[in-house]
């Protein structure tokens, strides 16, 4: 049962995604763009147009070797408009090419833009798999709400990026530690520099094949932990995956690298409150007081946390392993320090699309750098090896989405995409 305050914007397989209404402040804006939206067309993937790009326009292929992340781009790309009067235009997928906007576009100069980040790999027996692809499209969804951009059907839109990346499957790299980088976004394309919620926009995928995250090494990284800086709080837009969300931290990582730290650890409030490394989410796995193994991450429910796919399936795996409690719970520095001082602290790792986990070599804090425990073998190694096992298809898992059968789990759980205050109520 929905709640009353809330809205059904999208669906995924049989499962419906809820938002709840917005702040009073604005509201009516919301409420006009809902009205319009209701009686828009939805995306329609079986109006799918595909043109082939010409052998003379197709690249070569890349050693895996020469994969650096997001500098390659494969032969074709997705692209489908939308406008407040028709709804979303027919999909297309064309050679990859530069596309041409209007210099007073929203997304130039009010940031009315959002991404999200998935992979398709190369299994052992050849196959290609998606790693739950309908919680990017949820998330999505739960993004384009927040920045008032179209919604669409999380399923259509997959049933397009799969042929995407079907065409140009060559793309996908032939090795067990690369994979084929997928980069859905959308912009808000009106031409007008009126503050309002864009009336056309564009929802476009990319592909980019990437080499092995870690090619010199599983090496520890050192994080700056400042409470002068702020990446999010609550009632913001933090727990989205908007580009606005990111370019402010780039000044904040050239001041970690001048204190020897490779990337910032997100503190948040008086207690220092511990939220997101750098672009990922975080885990700490500690002896607690009570004397059990416990893998700490931080809550959603604090509206700060970005619901990473990543962090979601580390959580549901680790709740099913021996002798370890998982909880999505506050925790500060003031714990975390103790407990490394107490010899409690067993590690600290993020987690994300990219790398998957990234251990936590140390802590720059109060003006102190603090070294953490980097066991070799790990919890951080365990989840990676268990991971990587479900990608490459080491072992047959529902999280992994051949492209060619697409036996997409109807019954998956997305309740991490909603609007904080939704989670809250």
């Amino acid at each position: 049962m929905v709640p009353s305050h809330t809205f059904i914007l999208c669906r995924s397989s049989s499962k419906l995604a809820t938002l709840s209404a917005p702040p009073p402040a604005w509201r009516s804006t919301f409420y006009r763009w809902m009205s319009a939206v209701a009686s828009q067309q939805g995306l329609d993937s079986s109006k799918l147009q595909i043109e082939r790009a010409k052998l003379n326009e197709m690249k070569p292929k890349p050693p895996v070797s020469d994969l650096a992340f997001g500098k390659i781009f494969t032969d074709h790309m997705l692209s489908i408009d939308w406008d407040s009067e028709n709804g979303w235009h027919t999909p297309r997928i064309e050679p990859f090419r530069n596309f041409s906007i209007h210099p007073g576009s929203k997304v130039l100069h009010y940031a009315q833009e959002l991404f999200e980040g998935m992979k398709a790999y190369r299994g052992v027996d050849g196959k290609i798999r998606m790693f739950r692809p309908m919680h990017n499209m949820a998330r999505m969804n739960l993004t384009a709400a927040r920045s008032c951009l179209p919604a669409f059907d999380g399923m259509e839109a997959l049933n397009c990026i799969r042929k995407l990346v079907q065409l140009d499957a060559e793309w996908v790299p032939h090795d067990s530690s690369s994979s084929l980088y997928i980069r859905p976004t959308m912009i808000g394309t009106e031409a007008t520099l009126g503050v309002s919620p864009a009336s056309e926009a564009k929802l476009f995928v990319i592909l980019c094949p990437v080499g092995p995250y870690y090619s010199t090494g599983f090496k520890p990284v050192n994080l700056l932990a400042d409470p002068n800086y702020v990446r999010a709080w609550p009632g913001g837009s933090g727990y989205t995956k908007m580009g606005s969300n990111y370019a402010p931290t780039l000044w904040t990582q050239k001041l970690a690298e001048k204190n020897n730290c490779h990337q910032c650890l997100w503190l948040f409030g008086e207690d220092h409150e511990i939220t997101e490394v750098g672009a990922m989410n975080l885990f700490i796995l500690l002896k607690n007081e009570a004397g059990e193994t416990e893998l700490v991450t931080p809550p959603l429910s604090s509206g700060i946390i970005l619901p990473g796919v990543t962090r979601r399936s580390i959580v549901e795996m680790c709740s099913t392993w021996d002798n370890l409690t998982v909880s999505e719970r506050k925790i500060t520095m003031g714990e975390v320090m103790q407990a490394n001082e107490e010899g409690r602290l067993m590690e600290m790792f993020g987690s994300g699309t990219a790398a998957v986990v990234s251990p936590v070599g140390a802590l720059h804090y109060n003006g102190q750098m603090h070294q953490l425990p980097t066991p070799e073998n790990g919890l951080a190694v365990q989840i990676l090896a268990a991971m990587s096992d479900i990608y490459y298809g080491n072992v047959a898992h529902p999280w992994a989405i051949d492209v060619d059968t697409w036996d997409i789990d109807q019954d998956q759980v997305l309740e991490d995409y909603r609007q904080p205050e939704a989670v809250a109520s």
